[in-house]
């Protein structure tokens, strides 16, 4: 009887004991499986590319003497802004007046023998009118004082050349503008059309940048903005005005020039910039990885992450795939989240438990 008791009461306990364990798996939640996900955004199809511009001048030209000669002073120092006629530099004129003094004595001796020579052919005319010589030496005369008169052109023409020649041994300047570079010293001996000054034109101002082979037949599509490298703050819009039309043996690129809307005091000759150009394609796509997406044969999908981790496929159209990621047009929204790896492995309407992918 004692040994029946004993196990009814082993029995109760370990009943008791079942009905707990029970009533524990019955309490747990289910397991959730762990999804990684990223979130849509979208960006232009084709990002701004940007590049390193150098602010130049639209005109800037050399300036050198028209005569050779000995520069005898530099008058203005690089850097220095100068007006139009302004004197730059001089050359030593002792030759040049020597020329000028040279044909000064040409044309009076010109002039004395036309007039000798115009007094023998009136001498000549009244002899012939009255008939005391013969046709041929009125002839004579006429042609002697028609070289003296070509003589005497010939001479006031060198004249003017010489005293021209005496004027350009003072270089002025051509317009106003700002003396970029200073070429020639006091003393040097120049040849004519050497350059003597580099002088940067006022008024408009460019942005001189290098644009690789790929993107230059591109450049005048988009809308390009610059911003000074001194003044961060300082934006202005640029439009293409010149693109070279050969590259550069060295770099292969192409010289182009922006021109600049809206300069003001800010922009200076010579300073760095940043010159961006956006794309005329305005169209935008998102970026997501390729294990993103999801094929039931029925055209590429994502898998969405609704707010209680429920899972919704939703159809996507994909503008192209890269090496890793693929492009969408449509199909998400800005901000959805979808499941970024394993996406074959779930299914519609089970839940997950969302972990960012970058989180990781």
């Amino acid at each position: 009887m004692r040994n029946i008791c004993f196990f009814l009461l082993v029995s109760l306990a370990a009943g008791a004991l079942a009905g707990c364990d029970d009533s524990t798996k019955g309490s747990e939640a289910p397991q959730l499986r762990v999804a990684l996900v990223a979130p849509v955004r979208f960006a232009p199809l084709a990002p701004p590319r940007r590049f390193i511009a150098t602010i130049r001048p639209r005109i800037e030209a050399d300036q050198g003497f028209r005569v050779a000669g000995k520069v005898m002073r530099r008058v203005v120092e690089n850097g220095q802004r100068v007006r139009e006629g302004d004197l730059l530099a001089t050359l030593d004129e002792t030759d040049l007046r020597l020329q000028k003094e040279q044909a000064d004595a040409e044309l009076a001796a010109a002039r004395m023998a036309l007039k000798q020579a115009a007094a023998d052919e009136g001498r000549a005319q009244k002899l012939r009118k009255d008939g005391w010589t013969p046709q041929a030496t009125l002839d004579r005369q006429r042609a002697a004082a028609e070289e003296a008169r070509g003589r005497e052109t010939r001479a006031l023409r060198a004249v003017e050349l010489a005293a021209n020649a005496l004027g350009y041994a003072a270089l002025r300047a051509e317009a106003d503008g700002i003396v970029t570079a200073a070429l020639v010293e006091p003393g040097q001996v120049v040849a004519a059309g050497q350059p003597a000054l580099r002088l940067a034109r006022s008024g408009e101002l460019e942005a001189v940048v290098a644009l690789p082979e790929a993107f230059a037949a591109l450049a005048g599509a988009g809308s390009a903005r610059l911003t000074l490298w001194p003044f961060p703050d300082k934006t202005y819009p640029a439009r293409l005005r010149e693109l070279g039309a050969a590259a550069d043996p060295v770099t292969k690129t192409y010289p182009a020039r922006f021109s600049i809307d809206g300069a003001d005091a800010a922009v200076a000759i010579g300073m760095s910039a940043t010159l961006a150009i956006e794309s005329a394609d305005a169209r935008k796509a998102a970026s997501v990885p390729l294990a993103a997406l999801f094929d039931q044969g029925q055209g590429p999908s994502v898998w969405k992450v609704e707010g209680d981790g429920s899972l919704t496929l939703a159809p996507v159209e994909v503008l192209r795939y890269e090496a890793r990621t693929a492009l969408l047009a449509r199909g998400v929204a800005e901000g959805d989240r979808i499941v970024a790896l394993g996406a074959h492995k779930l299914a519609a309407g089970e839940k997950v438990r969302p972990v960012a992918a970058d989180a990781l």
